[in-house]
């Protein structure tokens, strides 16, 4: 019988649904949940530097159980290295574009407070800094980078579990003991 993960990384791009399903890993196995934005969005959407951010995520995952949510690159290898399965959520792209744009409209008509009371403007759903934008940019890019990424020997420890679906993602949650 396979033992039960307990470091878990959730990938996806924005929209795919990664701190819901952290936080469910989360809440289902008693581990603690680590959202990589909290860390890097400071006040006034300042990013922290590169180096704190890295001691951050190196003190938040310097224990037996967790999971991570996030794509930063300036911090994958320290979360990789320590991960025992990454959950990629490689949802069809109409359905993180469709979610993109419903949270970002939402997030700006209720003046939500994000990370550090940070807060989304306009700006969130239109222009070069969109969230539309931005998931227009990447998700065709992590779909070709993830599996190269998982492919690589530093990695090949990791169970790398790929969810295409709102059903795969709500069956294999469920799998959580």
């Amino acid at each position: 019988m396979k033992t039960q993960p307990r470091r878990f990384s959730v990938i996806g791009t924005s929209g795919s649904g990664k701190t819901y399903v952290a936080s469910e890993i989360a809440r289902r196995l008693g581990i603690k949940h680590v959202e990589l934005d909290a860390i890097h969005w400071m006040p006034g959407w300042q990013e922290l530097p590169e180096e704190e951010f890295r001691e951050r995520i190196r003190m938040e995952t310097d224990e037996d159980s967790w999971v991570v949510d996030g794509n930063y690159s300036k911090g994958r290898d320290i979360v990789w290295s320590r991960a025992e399965a990454v959950v990629w959520l490689d949802l069809p792209f109409r359905v993180v574009f469709w979610r993109i744009l419903k949270r970002t409209v939402s997030r700006i008509l209720t003046r939500e407070k994000l990370w550090n009371d940070n807060v989304e403007n306009v700006d969130a759903l239109i222009g070069a800094d969109s969230m539309p934008y931005w998931v227009l940019k990447t998700y065709w890019k992590r779909k070709k980078q993830f599996p190269e990424l998982i492919s690589k020997p530093e990695y090949s420890h990791i169970e790398f579990i790929q969810l295409k679906s709102d059903k795969e993602v709500k069956d294999w949650v469920d799998t959580l003991i």
